[in-house]
């Protein structure tokens, strides 16, 4: 029994193994097309309770990693692991075991969720579609799910429309929560929202991962945002991993020049003893 869960330890939730993502542009003509490659020769390992921070500029390629990791883009070269099992040629198998491993949080929560289903039915969808548990049990997970990301029951009720922003970013968060994933891919959580309400969603993601064991994968553009919530930082330019390493260490001694870059935007960030 201590074999097997220190091998699940070591085993990583997600291993990208020198993928590679290449899309075709509109430029060019039918025979002469032209290609950008958005992702090169990445790989990348999240392991059980570690959140990595993915920083870069707008087209750096950090949100088609996310996507490759969800299951939302094939790589055009390169393999995909999820618990140790290669779901690179995904099936219709493949995609529900994707969907109980990783959960994503997008950037909107008003476009991600249903405008015409209420808050409950939102909850409730991903419990039908993967045939989780009977009615009482699905109607005691969608309660506990409320509670869990500080919602008053009577949310249960309204539809996305009647919450406020930070409101309805929670209602996603908890529907990413419904399945128990073993890791959730957030790419850009707080960027919609005001800015009095990004640090409370920003606790509520720290917080769950403390409680419930969670990895993570933080996506953003926002260099202090992602040192808030990381254990480990990737900085990514033009595809490719520039630099990565601890979150103290990648921002007190930064070795890559776009590293050096993006802190030079954040010179707060270069204070030793910032968020200690």
């Amino acid at each position: 029994m201590a074999d097997e869960k220190t091998k699940s330890a070591e085993q990583p939730i997600i291993f990208l193994d020198d993928i590679s993502v290449t899309f075709k542009t509109r430029t060019g003509s039918l025979f002469h097309p032209n290609y950008v490659q958005a992702v090169r020769n990445l790989t990348l390992k999240l392991m059980p309770g570690e959140t990595i921070g993915i920083v870069g500029e707008s087209g750096c390629g950090k949100s088609t990693t996310a996507n490759v990791m969800c299951g939302l883009q094939s790589p055009t070269s390169g393999h995909v692991y999820f618990e140790g099992e290669d779901v690179t040629k995904r099936t219709a198998d493949l995609r529900k075991k994707i969907g109980r491993v990783v959960s994503v949080v997008f950037q909107d929560p008003a476009t991600a969720l249903n405008p015409r289903m209420t808050v409950r039915d939102q909850l409730l969808d991903p419990l039908l579609v993967h045939k989780v548990g009977d009615a009482a049990g699905q109607d005691k997970r969608i309660h506990e799910l409320i509670g869990l990301v500080g919602l008053p029951k009577s949310a249960l009720r309204a539809l996305p429309g009647q919450l406020s922003g930070g409101q309805r970013q929670r209602v996603a968060i908890a529907r990413a929560m419904s399945l128990n994933p073993s890791a959730i891919i957030a790419d850009e959580p707080t960027s919609a929202l005001d800015v009095s309400v990004r640090a409370q969603i920003l606790n509520l993601l720290t917080d769950l991962k403390r409680d419930l064991g969670l990895s993570m994968i933080f996506i953003s553009h926002d260099i202090q945002t992602v040192r808030y919530v990381s254990d480990r930082i990737v900085v990514m330019n033009h595809g490719q991993i520039m630099e990565q390493g601890p979150a103290k260490q990648v921002f007190e001694h930064p070795q890559d020049d776009y590293t050096k870059l993006l802190l030079g935007a954040a010179p707060s960030l270069l204070h030793p003893n910032l968020g200690a």
